[in-house]
């Protein structure tokens, strides 16, 4: 029964509180930048109105542009139940993956999005997805060779049990190799929100990578889309908070305890982001593979120096 709660409660977390971090990313920011800003709660209110008007369906757009949608929002809710993003304990469906089928299941999920906005036959949409696709190479082979390298540093490729390594040897966090993974999968996750140099949505040039993917998309469609892009952001970044950054502090039994610890983290690394995302210039699209070819570097020196400890 404790297993069964700590699932519900860790799944429940995951889907309704994602988007709120989403509202107070951008309430601080804009008023940061003078402005007042949207509520925190505006996420909410998005999605509560577009629920609740009608999915138009483009010409063209068959069952996979109205599928997609569901497909990639249920792969999402999957991964929230297979790595440690609230409670340090393995709950239910952790053993139906590792490190390795997390990182094939986000890239599946973005691929699953992308093609299904492409059945749309729109030309914004297509341009915008043929930009995903070329960046995706490099950020895909990034999260896969971090959480691979993650496995060789820690002995195993249970998300769970790397949690509680990295808690019991606190030492390895100040390592060379850790410290390699560190810098590469948040260069990636900074990327995967596009809260760095790598996207504005205040210019149009640059806003087609993401926004490409929900423009043909309305009413619940949209919605869904817009709802399991909250749930990635928050489960990257909670990968990068429970194993990379802050594995400590999580309890073993007090699922409440927990919420609050995961809330006071992202906290912490929404601070970080407004930082980023404030004082450093945008970059110029063609940019963004030598952005992500660093990340991809890091990854790579974190595996052969964790191949060369192990």
């Amino acid at each position: 029964m404790e297993t069964l709660e700590l699932t519900i409660g860790q799944l429940l977390f995951v889907v309704l509180v994602s988007p709120l971090f989403k509202g107070i990313y951008d309430n601080l920011k804009a008023k940061i930048e003078g402005r007042i800003g949207p509520p925190v709660l505006q996420p909410y209110y998005e999605l509560f109105k577009l629920f609740r008007k009608e999915s138009l369906v483009p010409h063209g757009g068959g069952l996979l542009f109205r599928l997609s949608p569901y497909a990639a929002m249920a792969i999402y809710t999957l991964i929230a139940l297979i790595i440690p993003v609230v409670v340090p304990v393995p709950i239910y469906f952790t053993a139906s993956g590792d490190f390795l089928a997390g990182a094939i299941l986000f890239s599946s999920a973005a691929f699953i999005k992308a093609i299904g906005a492409s059945s749309s036959g729109s030309n914004y949409v297509a341009l915008g997805v043929s930009r995903i696709f070329s960046f995706a190479f490099m950020s895909e082979a990034t999260l896969i060779t971090v959480f691979f390298s993650v496995s060789l540093l820690t002995g195993t490729n249970n998300p769970y049990v790397t949690n509680a390594f990295l808690v019991n040897n606190p030492g390895s966090i100040l390592t060379l190799p850790h410290i390699f993974g560190t810098v590469s999968f948040a260069m990636l996750f900074l990327y995967e929100a596009g809260k760095l140099p790598a996207e504005s949505h205040g210019r149009g040039e640059l806003s087609m990578i993401e926004s490409s993917v929900n423009y043909e998309y309305s009413g619940r469609l949209l919605a869904i889309n817009k709802w399991s892009s909250y749930i990635k952001q928050y489960l990257l970044g909670s990968v990068l908070l429970n194993v990379f950054l802050f594995p400590w502090f999580l309890s073993h039994s007090n699922l409440f305890f927990d919420m609050a610890i995961m809330f006071a983290k992202w906290m912490l690394l929404i601070l970080v982001m407004l930082i980023i995302d404030t004082s450093l210039s945008k970059l110029r699209l063609f940019k963004i593979v030598d952005y992500l070819g660093t990340a991809f570097t890091f990854s790579v020196l974190f595996l052969i120096y964790s191949e060369v400890i192990v």
